[in-house]
């Protein structure tokens, strides 16, 4: 059982009537006799995960090699296929364990807490650590941790989720708030009566989705491999119509065609996408970015544009009341109290904290309205109201936008350019209205400052400098928010909701918004093809964060808010915003690396063995030394999970076209190489020995491949990874000895070897010239 958090940074809680809440104790046993408020995660054991990964097409494929090889009387060949299998499957296996022991580590920084009365105090205890019997707490934004039942206070719940009704769900003292269901307004106490698997929901709401979800990113990779493989395809037909048109043995034929098809599937892509992504996501965690779905990270890598809130992400959310304007002969003190009727102190929400300030530092003495009932500022109304009452007289006093409040009340003279003239300087300008005796007059102008972050101005000009359109989208009023967005460099073409209904995308600031707007501005945008980012931190941003390929939860954001989001900010600001955006550059430039990789690879190799038997009619080299072949190229491609990577200074966006026509352009020529090192070998050995030879080949200049293709500049302009440098001379010395002293292979003079590995260097060199412009087309799409 967790500790309990201390209560002083909590927002106020109401006294609640009746309730004692359960001691810690007491907890502490029903936490015991009940089980955690959770459904219990699948264990399954590891050899039956382990055993899980030889039942797939890939491993199949090699099984039934395996076999045919085996009634062939080949051992050997035998044995390689099902090293290959048990190498390939503790690979993936450890790495998806790494991989999902990251997402652990995520899963317990993104646990949702919740407020209980526990010991005569409010707490904010772990959701998992809620037992029957605990008093709970419920706000607007949060998500109900359990069943429970209301005991005072009303609130309104989105249940959508659980039963598929979209209609909110009033509820009052004595109704049922079931758990996973979202609070979309008001506040309620309520005694918790059923936790985890007994819960009408079956489970706490969880933030990290699975590890499994794909992006764009991988969707292409995998698009281009499936392409790959139906190539590979109509090679395996053609070499099978030619061997029995010319009578080759089936024996020999058909563990090659096998064999062949196998070297075109990525063996090791599932694990190089799973490790590099969650080693990106707890390199992010270390910067204050909590990741809640790997693909994120892929879709980071190309954002393009980020919609920013104003208040709190780049402001500090530290509002102070500068001034007071009356309007209508009203004084500034009694504006300033019939303001402090429409705040609630509870709320914690800024504004009213700085206006409730503001009034205990001077209160009227002659004020004597009481409020009867407040409804708390709504987003969608943008504004805040109190009914009053004083000796059997009603009134009421409303907070909101000022251009709202002018809307709703008659003769307001120029107010809006007054409020324009405070908006003017940054400030923030709330009005107040009042109804004491016939209709509702505005009766003042409330000034608040919210100064921008220190930092903010340098993020934004390091997210611009990454290439990142900024703006800004706020409630404020279009003058404050255009003169803020001026302070922080992000621009100064302004607009107001109706431009995005419009669809004129064109401005640097859309100010006035509602709720609703954000989401149609993320659905515009896209619709533009532009991968796009949205911050929020409210349950009415959470369909855009849905929306968006990156949505951005802040650090102070709702429970809701958190889950719709991608990314979920752990510091206030955005400061942390651009080193994530190179971590995803990063992995974006690893996958690069491995699909040119494998498409080169895949190209040259399948071209090469089922061309050279077409037009030599042998063999060029055994399907032994092509199952050599899988073992050095994946002890490689493994290693490309942690290599050493430059992130590019602007959104990466893939080029499918440009990508196929660099990676054929380098397998082209490495198959020219290829065959020349073929009839150089059968001028001076034995076919047995040349085909070590274009073994070794084939061995080497895929090693060579892997270091042109990660590197857009000269190869050696960056250090590689000292993984994949080390698997590299590992690889180099293996095969070499092998070769020399003939282990599986027919052997081949150690001078012929060393003169291979010089030409191939060489040709790396020639090769580094024409990729340069090839790769640099690729990285500026």
């Amino acid at each position: 059982m967790n500790s309990p958090t201390p209560t002083k940074n909590m927002p106020a809680i109401p006294p609640v009537a009746g309730a004692k809440g359960l001691s810690a104790q007491e907890a502490a046993q029903r936490l015991k006799k009940f089980g955690p408020n959770a459904i219990a995660k699948p264990n399954p054991h590891p050899i039956r995960e382990f055993l899980i990964t030889f039942w797939a097409p890939v491993p199949w494929m090699l099984e039934v090699t395996f076999v045919l090889e085996i009634s062939l009387g080949k051992p050997v060949e035998a044995i390689i296929i099902a090293l290959l299998l048990i190498g390939n499957a503790v690979l993936g296996f450890v790495e998806e364990g790494k991989a999902q022991a990251a997402l652990d580590i995520l899963r317990q920084r993104l646990e949702i807490n919740a407020r209980v009365l526990r010991d005569g105090q409010w707490q904010s205890v772990p959701a998992g650590d809620i037992v029957p019997g605990d008093c709970i707490y419920l706000r607007m934004g949060d998500m109900v941790p359990a069943d429970a039942h209301l005991v005072q206070g009303n609130i309104e719940v989105d249940q959508s989720a659980l039963t598929g009704e979209s209609a909110p769900v009033e509820l009052a003292p004595d109704g049922d708030a079931r758990s996973g269901s979202v609070v979309k307004r008001g506040e309620a106490a309520a005694e918790v009566t059923a936790t985890g698997a007994k819960s009408f929901f079956g489970k706490t709401a969880e933030l990290v989705r699975s590890a499994k979800t794909v992006g764009h990113m991988e969707q292409i990779i995998f698009s281009i491999v499936k392409y790959l493989l139906v190539m590979d395809g109509a090679l395996v037909a053609v070499v099978l119509i030619y061997a029995f048109s010319v009578g080759m043995a089936w024996s020999v034929i058909l563990p090659f065609a096998l064999i062949l098809l196998v070297a075109s599937v990525p063996v090791a892509l599932p694990a190089t996408f799973t490790l590099a992504q969650a080693t990106a996501s707890l390199e992010m965690a270390d910067n204050n970015v909590l990741v809640t779905r790997l693909s994120a990270i892929q879709e980071l890598a190309g954002m393009q544009q980020l919609c920013c809130d104003k208040t709190g992400t780049l402001t500090l959310n530290q509002l102070t009341l500068e001034k007071v304007q009356p309007l209508n002969g009203v004084t500034e003190p009694d504006v300033l109290a019939f303001a402090a009727q429409t705040c609630d102190a509870g709320t914690q929400d800024p504004i009213d904290m700085a206006i409730l300030k503001k009034y205990q530092e001077s209160p009227v003495a002659d004020f004597h309205w009481k409020r009867q009932k407040l409804i708390p500022f709504d987003p969608a109304t943008k504004r805040a109201e109190a009914d009053l009452e004083l000796d059997g007289k009603k009134a009421r006093t409303m907070k909101g936008a000022a251009a709202t409040l002018v809307a709703l009340c008659k003769n307001t003279g120029d107010v809006l350019k007054q409020a324009e003239a405070l908006a003017a300087q940054g400030n923030r300008v709330m009005g107040v209205a009042a109804q004491t005796d016939g209709e509702l007059k505005l009766i003042g102008l409330l000034s608040l400052r919210d100064p921008p972050r220190p930092e903010s101005h340098a993020t934004i000009a390091r997210l611009q400098h990454l290439g990142i359109r900024v703006r800004m989208v706020t409630g404020d009023s279009q003058t404050t928010a255009q003169a803020i967005s001026a302070q922080l460099g992000i621009g100064n073409k302004s607009a107001d909701r109706s431009a995005i209904e419009k669809g004129q995308l064109n401005a640097d600031v859309f100010a006035g918004v509602f709720p609703e707007d954000k989401i149609a501005l993320v659905r515009k945008l896209q619709s533009q093809h532009i991968i796009t980012g949205m911050t929020g931190d409210g349950v009415n941003d959470a369909p855009a964060l849905k929306q968006a390929e990156v949505g951005i939860a802040v650090s102070n954001a709702t429970d809701v808010a958190r889950s719709a989001a991608s990314l979920v900010l752990t510091k206030p600001g955005i400061s942390h915003l651009p080193d994530a955006v190179n971590i995803g550059r990063k992995v974006y430039r690893l996958m690069l690396t491995y699909t040119t990789n494998k498409i080169t690879k895949t190209i040259q190799v399948a071209l090469f063995l089922s061309l050279g038997l077409l037009i030599t009619g042998q063999l060029v080299t055994t399907p032994r030394l092509v199952l050599l072949l899988l073992f050095a190229n994946d002890f490689v491609t493994m290693s490309l999970a942690s290599d050493r990577v430059t992130p590019s200074q602007h959104p990466d966006r893939w080029n499918v076209r440009i990508l196929m026509e660099s990676s054929g352009v380098i397998a082209m020529s490495w198959l020219l190489y290829c065959f020349a090192v073929f009839y150089v070998g059968r001028h001076f050995l034995p076919l047995p020995a040349t085909q070590t030879l274009v073994f070794l080949a084939l061995v080497f200049s895929g090693l060579a491949t892997v270091y042109l293709v990660r590197e857009t500049r000269a190869f050696w302009k960056s250090r590689p990874g000292t993984f994949l440098l080390w698997a590299t001379v590992g690889d180099v010395v293996v095969v070499s000895a092998m070769a020399t002293f003939g282990i599986l292979m027919a052997p081949v003079p150690v001078v012929m070897v060393a003169v291979l590995l010089s030409a191939t260097i060489g040709m790396m060199l020639v090769l580094d010239l024409v990729k340069r412009p090839l790769l640099k087309r690729l990285s500026s799409t």
